[in-house]
């Protein structure tokens, strides 16, 4: 590694960030290839084909979930 006479204190810190900015950079990467990849993402879409949900179906499900409180 080469070696640079820094004059001032100031200089010292600012390399010594720029230095933790990589380090935190490549530890990011390395987690990224570490953790396992997302889960497959199931679609719902579809699931209630054919099914008709009317504004009482809706009113019944807040109240059941709701109930307690005024909405």
């Amino acid at each position: 590694m080469k070696q640079v006479a820094l004059k001032d204190p100031s200089e010292i810190l600012h390399k010594i960030e720029i230095i933790e900015k990589e380090v935190m950079n490549l530890k990011l990467s390395v987690l990224k290839k570490l953790t396992p990849s997302a889960k497959k993402i199931v679609s719902l879409k579809g699931i209630i084909k054919g099914v008709d949900i009317s504004e009482e179906d809706i009113e019944q499900a807040k109240k059941s979930l709701y109930g307690k409180v005024e909405i």
